[in-house]
């Protein structure tokens, strides 16, 4: 598990080869803009930044697709720790349109400074 300032995709390419072998999956805290990636499971990432002063109503979990990256697939909002009905977000993915443009931001000030694409992610 890594929390990253900056990561290429060819290190998360490396880190979906040996774990998933498609994907990385990451928890964004969108308040501190955080990114956390490489671990088995959302919840393990979510419980690093929990003990680590985040507030739960600001992660959210993602899928990065290194493969698809510059496409609207490579992030994909699905994860068991986005279920908040407390939040009005009752499914895996992430409802709030804001929310997603937060994400997003965050995962483009994150992955590969080197290029200029936005990416909208897919739900």
């Amino acid at each position: 598990m890594k929390q990253v300032d900056k990561i290429s995709i060819s290190e998360l390419k490396k880190m979906a080869d040996k774990m998933f072998g498609n994907l990385v999956k990451a928890v964004v805290d969108i308040e501190k803009k955080f990114l956390i990636v490489d671990a088995e499971m959302h919840a393990d990432e979510e419980k690093f930044l929990l003990e680590n002063g985040s507030d739960q109503e600001n992660l959210w979990g993602i899928n990065l697709y290194p493969e698809k990256f510059g496409s609207d697939d490579f992030v994909e909002f699905d994860s068991m720790i986005n279920l908040r009905p407390s939040q009005q977000n009752r499914s895996r993915g992430v409802e709030d349109k804001k929310i997603r443009e937060k994400i997003i931001e965050i995962v483009n000030l994150k992955v590969d400074p080197s290029t200029s694409l936005r990416m909208t992610g897919k739900k």
